[in-house]
């Protein structure tokens, strides 16, 4: 009896590995998508409508202004506002109030997998919501000046953005675990995106909205944006698209581990 003891203390589950966890978090998260369409259809159709009404209100009037294409222009945003806040935040906060992060977190699964797990879907998700869009793009007469390779990192540098942004929601989640305050988080994004160059060029700016528009990170996400579409490769402003992206998610993921470090030690 003595030694049936003894194996049974020595049985412990063990890791299947960061990877491996990182995959099985994401996979459950993209399950449960389809049980959540009021996160993911909303925000799909008011980037949608955003641009449509855009373009059908000025797109007259923008053809007074040289060299803008107000399709290709607007794109970009349209994308941006569809996408930037979607995250699995809520899935946190339930799983918080039902007890089953809990539970996750006193099994042999890295803490941070479950953070990442998350995020992995969250990268799948905007690709996924940023497609439609870009065919109602083309169905208008959008077409790239970058060809097929500038369209592939045009939807990887939207799906990083969208990435790093979902760090703020997660932050909150794991901090409150309360699903009013992550639905709130969408309201940190309309600074970012209003005070930017959302309906004309940064040239075109004046006083005040030109200068915070110049320290805004978006304006250098859309300018890198839009010059894959309208100009060709254009390496500088890539840089610093790509350099705005790093700045926000450097701030926005660190909020999410220092709030993920909290979470897993309350238990």
């Amino acid at each position: 009896m003595s030694t049936l003891t003894e194996q049974r203390q020595q049985i412990r589950a063990r890791s299947a590995g960061f990877v491996a966890d990182i995959i099985s978090v994401a996979g459950r998260a993209l399950r449960l998508i389809p049980r959540d369409p009021e996160a993911v259809i909303p925000p799909l159709v008011i980037g949608s409508f955003f641009y449509v009404i855009n373009i059908g209100a000025l797109q007259d009037f923008t053809e007074q202004v040289p060299g803008i294409d107000y399709r290709a222009f607007q794109l970009p945003v349209a994308i941006i506002i569809g996408i930037t806040g979607i995250s699995r935040g809520i899935t946190v906060v339930t799983d918080i109030q039902t007890g089953y992060f809990d539970r996750l977190s006193i099994t042999p699964i890295k803490r941070l997998a479950l953070l990442l797990g998350f995020m992995v879907a969250d990268f799948v998700l905007v690709i996924l919501l940023a497609i439609p869009i870009l065919i109602i793009g083309f169905a208008l007469g959008v077409r790239f000046e970058t060809g097929v390779l500038g369209l592939l990192v045009f939807i990887l540098v939207i799906a990083f953005w969208g990435l790093v942004f979902t760090g703020f929601p997660y932050a909150i989640a794991l901090k409150t675990g309360n699903a009013g305050a992550v639905n709130s988080s969408f309201l940190l994004f309309f600074p970012f995106v209003f005070l930017t160059t959302v309906f004309v060029p940064r040239e075109l700016m004046t006083g005040w909205l030109s200068t915070i528009a110049g320290y805004n990170p978006v304006t250098y996400l859309l300018e890198a944006l839009r010059s894959l579409i309208t100009e060709g490769w254009d390496g500088e402003a890539l840089a610093k698209g790509l350099a705005a992206v790093a700045g926000v998610g450097s701030v926005s993921i660190s909020l999410a581990l220092f709030a993920l470090r909290g979470r897993v030690s309350r238990r």
